[in-house]
């Protein structure tokens, strides 16, 4: 097979990067030149009024917030203990080979039928109704099979060498690990932790069935009630509202913030990896 021109395979990549990039700086020029002017300290400090017309969405941020500790409790330690398992402790065999591919696979599976499923299991089968519980334990386990995933990734970039020197001095393989390993791979980890969550905040389906709310006067603080949440406000606001052109200005405040949201959750994955970097 001839090969192609370094120059000419150079102007390929640089067009296809050119090309994402204009996309990309125009959806941000867009949500930000109509975004912006909605911003202020009341927008993000005051609940909504006159019919999601007026007012702020701090019921909003506050419940993505909630959603997301909520999601990250339930699917961090057993997305991390289960990678450290099928890469630690199991052996290669035709089960583990088959549940990292069913593992792969549920990362695959389209968000609503989380949603669908977190109805049945959780809000009706368990009877925790619809509440922010129950949506952050259907985005937990959306995040889970990302989370194994890019947690087994970063064990694997850890050279056999490392295990067999703390195991060459005595040390046993639950304390390997505990010591040395996971303190190697943890840059890798917290990445796909931060980014798997950043992106769980930003799901809608999985919470519209099972305790997302349009409104609710004073937002809600009970793990049991309905809540407000940033992607499906502005879901409605953008689809569902009875005025949507006086709305569309709160909308796009609305999805700025969301942006600027899942953007420091980013910021902090890459600080992590740069800060643990820097002090090995």
């Amino acid at each position: 097979m001839k090969k192609l021109n370094p120059i000419f395979e150079w102007f390929i990549l640089l067009f296809c990067t050119g090309t994402v990039c204009f996309f990309l700086g125009v959806i941000l020029y867009d949500l930000v030149s109509k975004g912006w002017p909605v911003l202020s300290w009341a927008f993000v400090s005051k609940g909504p009024t006159a019919g999601m017309t007026q007012g702020g969405i701090l019921p909003a941020i506050f419940g993505t917030v909630m959603l997301t500790l909520i999601t990250a409790v339930f699917s961090v330690p057993f997305g991390i203990c289960c990678a450290v398992y099928l890469n630690e402790y199991a052996k290669d065999t035709w089960l583990t080979r088959l549940i990292r591919a069913s593992i792969r696979n549920l990362s695959g599976v389209p968000s609503i039928i989380y949603g669908l499923f977190g109805l049945a299991l959780f809000v009706q089968s368990m009877g925790m109704g619809t509440s922010v519980l129950s949506a952050g334990l259907t985005l937990g386990l959306l995040s889970l099979p990302y989370i194994i995933t890019t947690t087994e990734e970063a064990l694997r970039r850890i050279p056999a060498s490392t295990r067999e020197a703390a195991l060459g001095v005595g040390a046993t393989q639950f304390e390997s690990i505990r010591d040395v390993v996971l303190p190697s791979a943890l840059p890798g980890i917290l990445t796909g932790v931060v980014l798997t969550l950043s992106r769980a905040a930003g799901e809608t389906a999985p919470i519209l069935f099972t305790g997302a709310a349009f409104f609710i006067a004073g937002g809600s603080g009970y793990l049991n009630q309905e809540f407000m949440a940033l992607p499906y406000h502005l879901y409605m606001l953008s689809t569902q509202h009875q005025a949507i052109e006086q709305v569309r200005p709160i909308a796009y405040g609305t999805a700025l913030v969301l942006l600027i949201v899942v953007f420091f959750l980013n910021l902090t994955a890459f600080y992590i990896r740069y800060k643990h970097r820097n002090n090995e």
